[in-house]
């Protein structure tokens, strides 16, 4: 293999893939990165067995090849070449690649590419079409949902649902659930319903490019895998087995408290009442206060022994009974940060059962978050 690159190619594209190099493992090919040749653009791939990386950058290619090389040491030295072309060119006998850039040359020992773990081939033709911004910002208002338990391994995934053109996500970690919905442009040839690594999903969201306008979702019959495909670059994660809670039996389905917010409003007092009380457990308590003749309030008020106290007022439209309730600040901060309204809705029926946190106009996106004990 002789292939000419741009450094800043190169560079990107090993940042893309290197996250799914696996830090800890018994293989030793799984710490390196796969270079090869692909049609004329050379192709970089990372796994770890449970995901995998590709992407494709544009190369002069001179001789066909393929190795794989460190994935640490190789990225830490194209990381400091300067932007300018590199040269790869590899000794096959010895599997020792030569890296040349400008006076720089250095001589990387790798592992043949015929260890490397082989990377599936997504089926375009029966994928289910994605469009790329809005399947961004679906991730993101649901994967953060996710437990990061490993006692529970269903509940480190979100659970994809497609059926016709309607394509739904779920996200709980038993907290709170994220469930965001969106119509696709064509309709799924057969229904799907997987649970995905959260993990995997916020990769795709990072390595998935904003100029991009589509990508293809492909569930491969019986390898428990699913393959996501971009034009440039491709992941491959394993599924997680076993049965996702019914989390629409949890959503409530009638409200005796109404209060409309300011996103804005509500997210700030939000993250001055978490400073006091992330030393007190992440609780805050909410005082829903309606006024017959005008705008009502709600308090949030924090208090911490070693600390001291915090309560903030907001401006809000409430509908209903007044009610005092308990929440965990940071599940409120994390799901207002991934909100793109002006104004939210949070609809209480009582300070021990679950409130929902919806965006005003937005019928596609239900947060159902667990109300703390008052104490």
């Amino acid at each position: 293999m002789k292939v000419t690159v741009s450094q800043q190619h190169l560079a990107h594209g090993l940042g893309l893939v290197s996250r799914a190099v696996s830090p800890r493992n018994t293989l030793p090919v799984l710490a390196n990165v796969l270079i090869a040749t692909d049609e004329g653009r050379l192709r970089l791939s990372a796994t770890n067995l449970d995901l995998g990386i590709t992407c494709w950058i544009p190369a002069q290619i001179a001789e066909e090849g393929a190795v794989t090389l460190p994935a640490r040491t190789f990225a830490d030295l194209i990381g400091t070449l300067p932007n300018d072309a590199v040269t790869l060119n590899l000794n096959v006998r010895t599997q020792t690649v030569n890296v040349r850039c400008g006076s720089n040359s250095t001589d990387i020992k790798g592992i043949d590419a015929q260890e490397f773990p082989p990377i599936p081939v997504p089926d375009l033709q029966t994928g289910v079409e994605l469009n790329v911004a809005e399947f961004k910002e679906m991730i993101q208002q649901v994967a953060f949902a996710a437990s990061s338990d490993d006692a529970r391994p269903v509940l480190q995934g979100v659970m994809m649902n497609v059926t016709g053109s309607e394509l739904t996500l779920a996200a709980t970690d038993g907290f709170r659930i994220s469930v965001r919905k969106s119509t696709l442009a064509e309709p799924a040839q057969k229904p799907i319903s997987i649970i995905v690594p959260a993990r995997a999903l916020s990769e795709l969201a990072r390595i998935a490019s904003d100029g991009e306008q589509t990508l293809v979702m492909n569930v491969p019959a019986e390898r428990g895998q699913v393959i996501f495909h971009l034009k440039n670059a491709e992941l491959v994660s394993l599924l997680i087995e076993g049965n996702f809670p019914d989390y629409r039996a949890i959503i409530p389905r009638s409200f005796k408290t109404h209060t409309v917010l300011s996103k804005g409003e509500f997210l700030n007092a939000c993250k001055q009442a978490e400073i006091i009380a992330r030393e007190s457990n992440n609780v805050i308590r909410l005082n829903l206060t309606p006024t017959p003749d005008g705008p009502g309030k709600v308090e949030l008020s924090a208090q911490s022994e070693e600390t001291g106290a915090s309560q903030i007022s907001v401006d809000a439209n409430i509908e209903g009974p007044g009610l005092l309730i308990a929440f965990n600040v940071r599940f409120l901060r994390e799901v207002l940060d991934v909100l793109r309204t002006p104004s939210v809705v949070l609809e209480t029926n009582a300070n021990n059962t679950p409130a929902v946190i919806k965006p005003v106009g937005d019928e596609n996106f239900t947060h159902v978050i667990m109300p703390m004990h008052l104490g």
